[in-house]
């Protein structure tokens, strides 16, 4: 068995080795697997391209007054470092792009890094999309999706699968809500793919660099993706040539494909809508692309220009940011601040943990506030390719390929496009062709779970998702692979494949929609009335019997109040009990609230509307003397209906006189008349 994996590995190296090198490919092969995008970039040595944030209260203002919201100050800043820069993208208060000639990044950076009125400054990097990595382990070659699998990722975890997800368990609870919206920043997606019809918002392409671009122009309001491909060595030496990889269309589907439709596959969003944000095209991204991509996407600025400002109001802010970006280094400045600020901003940010073959965590994954996400096998395992630490936070189903040759069985089923350079057939990876596979696509079933989340309960804060996730999340497994796989230990120089994962290495767990979204739901508060409708003096009984928990939690409290109409009913008897009664007095609307609490101190509320109206009067008969009449009369001149019992007797005391009344007339009639003779 040995010796058979040994040279199975053998034949995939020299494969790798073949498409590195423009080499034809094996009998078979099919497309080869991506180039690894690890390693950074190679700077430029003569265009240099910075993200430069000032200090508080600094004078470099390019004749603007201290603390300018709009910071423009390439003009100053040339004179005094006898440079020619260029203002590039504002990305915050006194954060801003600068661009120069002759000289590198990282030597501007260093420059500006020393002036006594700058605070940092970081060269503007190139950020790439989680593209799979040359990985022995990955079985390039012709793949072929078996009708059995399917969206397997979607099921809950069942034999082999242990890395399911379970979202059919949290779509129980909730299938999303339009409310809430998350941002894709990627390379654009297919507007036209029909299983995304209907659940995007106009989005904004900010690539500014045109070559990037690679749709004939720089920023603009089309987002829509017109392919990545890039010639032999275009992006980096020794990096081969590339078909476009409809990246963004692919992490679109897997968060909100159009669901329940007739057509195509199921997004784990279901509902959730999708607002394209387009950062990345040929060779990737640059960070300030991607720095104001994150900003607009959470409506946190609306300028969307460089130099001549572009404003343009996002109207579907962003509750959840998916980036399947990155590359190798640590955390910048730049992507720790807007973190924080999208983190106070309610903004949850989710980020592919990266393929670099269980080395570190890669940028901006490993920033603090970001929700970094390892791929797993289907059967729960560390996928070879995916990258490991500390960072992580969870781990979910990034698709593998069994280790067989010609065959894919658990790749990641999503929407995606044929085009080799412009766009062709909308299309899925459903691998007969093509097969989505990487820590890109465990990313947008993070964030996809997250969106469910936000939606069965709007209040979550950015950590309270953060504990959530972490908390529901099933254990690794620790056996079921082959004997040679061990435990994942910390990252460093070596290449760590396959491993059995631990919470050190690969986040809390395994991604458990279900458990996750039903850790957040809140309870159910359902309000049984006795009558919509009763008459001023009238009882209504209000029940709460019918309110639930869920995820195993049960409801520990109950509380009744009234919100309008409180000068017409009153409770009478408890308000802190499952039952409660209403006495009201006058006509007239009242409005009563029920607040449940659950056994995790969650709290739901509800209400309902009674509507109190006059009692009917009830007409008088004859009356056989104003003795008689009068009780009657007072009841109508009253406005009551039916007599109540005070007088009822006196109408009783009344006819008890008056037959008194008229039997002693009777009596002195048919007496004798006696005279006093005194």
């Amino acid at each position: 068995m040995r010796a058979f994996t040994i040279a199975i590995r053998t034949l995939l190296l020299i494969a790798a080795a073949s498409a590195a090198f423009g080499f034809p490919a094996l009998a078979g092969e099919g497309i080869a697997p991506p180039f690894a995008r690890t390693v950074a970039a190679q700077e430029d040595p003569s265009n240099a391209r910075v993200i430069i944030k000032y200090r508080d209260g600094a004078l470099t203002r390019s004749g603007a007054r201290a603390g300018s919201p709009r910071p423009q100050h390439a003009a100053a800043l040339s004179q005094q470092l006898r440079l020619t820069l260029a203002n590039g993208r504002v990305l915050g208060p006194r954060t801003q792009g600068l661009r120069a000639n002759g000289l590198s990044s990282t030597q501007l950076a260093t420059r500006l890094a020393t002036h006594p009125e700058v605070e940092w400054a970081v060269p503007d990097r190139r950020r790439r999309i989680r593209a799979l990595p040359n990985d022995p382990y990955l079985g390039p070659g012709q793949t072929t999706i078996t009708p059995t699998v399917g969206q397997w990722y979607l099921r809950a975890p069942e034999g082999a699968a242990i890395s399911a997800i379970n979202a059919v368990g949290a779509w129980a609870i909730t299938n999303g809500s339009a409310s809430i919206t998350v941002a894709v920043l990627d390379t654009g997606v297919r507007l036209d793919h029909p299983d995304l019809a209907g659940k995007l918002h106009p989005g904004y392409d900010f690539i500014d660099d045109t070559t990037t671009a690679n749709d004939g122009g720089g920023r603009d309001a089309d987002a829509s993706d017109p392919g990545d491909w890039n010639n032999a060595n275009e992006c980096s030496a020794g990096e081969p040539a590339s078909h476009s990889s409809w990246h963004g269309t692919q992490v679109a589907g897997l968060i909100g494909a159009a669901t329940d439709n007739g057509i195509g596959m199921a997004g784990v969003g279901r509902n959730l809508m999708l607002l394209p944000v387009r950062v990345l095209g040929r060779c990737g991204g640059y960070d300030s692309d991607i720095i104001a991509g994150m900003r607009w996407a959470a409506a946190l600025s609306s300028e969307v220009g460089i130099g001549t400002v572009v404003n343009l109001v996002n109207p579907h802010p962003a509750r959840v940011i998916n980036m399947s970006l990155g590359s190798s280094g640590s955390c910048d400045a730049p992507y720790r601040e807007v973190l924080a600020e999208l983190g106070a901003a309610g903004v949850t940010v989710v980020v592919a943990a990266g393929n670099a073959n269980g080395l570190a965590v890669d940028s901006p994954a490993n920033c603090p506030g970001a929700i970094a996400v390892a791929g797993l096998r289907h059967t729960g395992t560390k996928v070879g390719y995916s990258s490991l630490g500390p960072e992580v936070a969870i781990s979910a189903p990034a698709g593998n390929c069994v280790n067989q040759v010609g065959t894919c069985l658990y790749p990641l089923l999503t929407t995606t496009n044929l085009g080799v350079t412009t766009p062709g057939e909308n299309v899925y990876s459903d691998g007969s062709s093509s097969a989505s596979l990487g820590t890109s696509f465990s990313a947008p079933m993070v964030a996809a779970t997250v969106g469910l989340m936000l939606s069965a309960n709007p209040t979550l804060t950015p950590a309270k998702v953060r504990t959530a996730l972490q908390s529901s999340a099933r254990a690794f497994p620790q056996d079921g692979a082959d004997a040679a796989v061990t435990a994942c230990h910390a990252p460093g120089r070596r290449e760590q494949i396959e491993c059995y994962c631990g919470t050190s290495t690969c986040g809390a767990g395994l991604l458990d929609a279900a458990q996750a979204v039903a850790a957040v739901a809140l309870p159910l508060a359902i309000i049984t009335v006795s009558s919509s409708a009763a008459q001023a003096g009238s009882v209504v009984q209000l029940n709460a019997t019918g309110s639930s928990a869920l995820g195993g939690r049960s409801i520990a409290a109950y509380q009744w109040s009234i919100t309008a109409g409180v000068a017409i009913a009153a409770f009478s008897g408890v308000t802190n009990a499952s039952s409660a009664t209403l006495d009201t007095t006058a006509p007239g609307n009242v409005t009563v609230q029920l607040s449940v609490t659950d056994s995790s101190g969650a709290v739901a509320t509800s209400s309902v509307s009674i509507t109190v109206t006059a009692p009917v009067a009830v007409a008088p008969g004859p009356a056989s003397s104003s003795v008689e009449a009068a009780p009657v009369a007072a009841a109508a001149k009253s406005g009551g209906g039916a007599l109540d019992w005070p007088w009822l007797v006196v109408l009783a005391a009344a006819l008890v006189g008056l037959r008194t009344s008229r039997r002693a007339r009777a009596g002195a009639d048919r007496r004798p008349v006696h005279r006093n003779t005194a």
